[in-house]
């Protein structure tokens, strides 16, 4: 009978271990993809850098603007794409802003690299690459370095709390209770 208890026990104390092992691991793995996922803006920027060199080589692979244009028809005047270009950097900085002092988790750095490379196609088009050049660039360069900065920030807030939660764990052999937001505030 005694050793049937202490068998229970054994079992009990292993079965908490292994759950005890599995949070560790869980925790451990969200750390790495935060630590991963803190270098998307980085790699967006270095795309766009890419982008800004093949675009200042006048894009030397597609066809002249004045083949294009006798296509599609003509391309909007260079006055219309700057008016859309400070209207997107503006939107694209208050966004960028705001999902930093919300904390949101989300990955847009690329889709930034998409619109910019459009602002770059549609000078070139225009024929008036030149002249623009650098308005695309810094204005590319101003957005993807907040984005970068801010999903940095997350991640590093991020892990952060996953590290906190580990040593906890570590300590005390469960996770910390969740603190509640809205309990603060009361």
């Amino acid at each position: 009978m005694e050793q049937a208890e202490n068998n229970k026990t054994g079992t009990m104390g292993e079965l908490a271990r292994d759950a005890q092992g599995q949070l560790r691991q869980g925790l451990l793995e969200e750390i790495g993809r935060l630590k991963r996922f803190s270098n998307r803006g980085l790699w967006a920027l270095s795309l766009f850098l890419l982008l800004s060199t093949v675009a200042w080589r006048d894009f030397w692979f597609l066809p002249r603007p004045q083949e294009v244009v006798a296509s599609l028809g003509a391309a909007p005047k260079p006055l219309m794409i700057s008016l859309v270009l400070v209207l997107y950097t503006f939107s694209a900085i208050i966004l960028s802003l705001s999902r930093m002092m919300a904390g949101l988790r989300h990955p847009s750095s690329f889709c930034h690299v998409g619109y910019l490379a459009g602002f770059y196609l549609f000078y070139y088009f225009a024929e008036a690459l030149q002249d623009n050049y650098w308005a695309v660039f810094g204005a590319g360069f101003t957005i993807l370095c907040l984005e970068s900065y801010r999903i940095w920030t997350f991640c590093s807030d991020q892990i952060g709390k996953r590290s906190e939660q580990l040593a906890f764990l570590e300590r005390n052999g469960r996770m910390p209770p969740e603190e509640d937001e809205d309990s603060l505030y009361d």
